[in-house]
């Protein structure tokens, strides 16, 4: 059961979060990375519509379900790159800062992949994403009726969230 609608948010709440999408979309990251570090988190933090919504949304974008379905293993599966690897870790360390952070180790693993500028669009996205899980955990919008491209915020021609 919903409990607020996104119709209810104080006035330009969505709008900021939607310029933060729009802004991370635009950034020139992968978008099947991005989609992948979505679900992950969304799993972590246990919201049910968003892992409805990034399940559907990076199939569009091409990712296998054999990947979604065992990601919470990734560590013990050898179909995830290298890259993708360094960028699952760094997400479960910024979402999980309780029990984690990134230390040197974490950060210099992550610039053999990424430039200064992409850990910091990522670093907003991870944030961006825990944001709206955590906005999820109060408005509780019904998981399973998700269509992919639902949500178009300020995006280039044919981008979807």
């Amino acid at each position: 059961m919903e409990r607020i609608s996104y119709g209810e948010l104080p006035e330009g709440m969505y709008n900021v979060m939607a310029q933060v999408e729009s802004y991370v979309r635009n950034s020139g990251l992968d978008m099947r990375l991005l989609k992948l570090l979505k679900y992950r988190i969304s799993q972590m933090n246990h919201c049910a519509f968003c892992l409805d919504m990034h399940y559907k949304e990076a199939l569009h974008y091409g990712e296998e379900p054999l990947r979604l379905y065992s990601i919470a293993a990734w560590k013990e599966c050898p179909y995830y790159s290298e890259l993708e690897r360094a960028a699952l870790e760094f997400a479960e360390a910024l979402t999980d800062l309780p029990n984690h952070h990134v230390d040197d180790a974490l950060f210099d693993k992550m610039r053999q992949f990424f430039n200064k500028q992409e850990i910091a669009v990522l670093t907003l996205a991870i944030a961006q994403i825990n944001s709206w899980n955590r906005l999820q955990q109060v408005i509780r919008t019904k998981p399973g009726e998700y269509q992919v491209g639902r949500y178009k915020v300020g995006e280039k021609a044919g981008a979807e969230n």
